[in-house]
């Protein structure tokens, strides 16, 4: 489907959140609008997983690292002896995510990573995706984002707002393919980092990726990111689960411009998955859906509010 000036949303079933999306879109744009916005304000943030594509059976990056994992090991048999690695070999998930922030899998995306060039990374995962198929879908992962979001920052864009990304994926994952995907530039991405290091190589200048990780972009922390990597307050929140809690509630609450909270609720087990409080991977809704009436936010139930899943589609 393709979007244009009469339905820039024809992804989206008629309803109060497509209604709502283009009501408030209209009111923060239109010069002389009680709720007109100046453009250089106008911010959206967009957690990545499970808001613009899947996360099931496990977020995009852990099939990636642990894709990756496999052929450290061949080189670097030792690493088979941490219990995190063991946990990603048996596909034991439960264990990498338990404890805050998932730092078993933190573990296992920077054992699979440490020690590569910045660039020799970005190739990797150039590489992988190329090559990788999704187990359910059997499509390449990048052709798995939810057209109805896409077609979101389409409309956001044509009237002047910055899309930025808050996730907590890794920047120097999400940086590689972002602008490709979904015409992010990738300074506009806000994810958990790692440690680099600046070495001057015969070949030239390189950045090494460490093992130590330095900002864990999720929950509490992704308004602290939005603030030290952006500097602005947002209009606009679009999440999906209790890990995008606070980014909303950074956005909407006693915000001095008008604002706007949206939750992507997987509630589509035909065309996709369906979980909330229950997950197989990430994704936990129970917070923030229980908060969005009082505080206003707007809750897309997949089944109901979108005509199709993917771009391609």
């Amino acid at each position: 489907m393709t979007p244009s000036a009469a339905d820039p949303l024809p992804s989206w079933r008629p309803g109060a959140v497509k209604e709502a999306l283009q009501s408030f879109v209209k009111a923060v744009t239109t010069e002389g609008s009680a709720a007109f916005v100046p453009e250089p304000e106008r911010v959206a943030v967009f957690d990545n997983d499970g808001t613009l594509w899947p996360e099931q059976p496990m977020p995009f990056q852990a099939a990636f690292a642990f894709d990756e994992l496999r052929s450290v090991l061949q080189s670097q048999p030792a690493l088979a002896a941490d219990p995190m690695v063991q946990a990603a070999l048996a596909g034991d998930i439960a264990a990498l995510l338990a404890g805050e922030h998932g730092h078993g899998l933190l573990r296992v995306i920077a054992v699979s990573h440490a020690g590569l060039t910045t660039d020799a990374f970005a190739a990797a995962v150039e590489a992988w995706l190329r090559s990788a198929r999704h187990p359910h879908f059997e499509r390449p992962y990048d052709a798995l984002t939810y057209g109805p979001m896409q077609e979101v920052l389409q409309l956001l864009r044509a009237h002047g707002f910055r899309n930025f990304i808050v996730s907590g994926g890794g920047a120097d994952f999400m940086r590689v393919w972002v602008e490709r995907v979904y015409g992010i530039p990738p300074e506009r991405v806000v994810g958990s980092t790692g440690r680099t290091s600046f070495e001057l190589r015969e070949s030239g200048p390189v950045l090494l990726k460490s093992l130590d990780t330095l900002f864990v972009n999720d929950g509490a922390g992704k308004p602290a990111g939005i603030h030290q990597f952006i500097g602005r307050r947002p209009l606009m929140a679009f999440g999906n689960s209790d890990g995008d809690l606070a980014m909303l509630q950074y956005t909407t609450i006693n915000n001095p411009r008008p604002s706007f909270g949206l939750i992507v609720h997987h509630t589509d087990a035909e065309r996709e998955y369906a979980y909330d409080a229950e997950t197989r991977s990430t994704g936990t809704l129970v917070k923030a859906l229980r908060q969005a009436p009082e505080r206003g936010w707007h809750v897309v139930d997949m089944q109901r509010d979108w005509l199709r899943m993917f771009v391609e589609d």
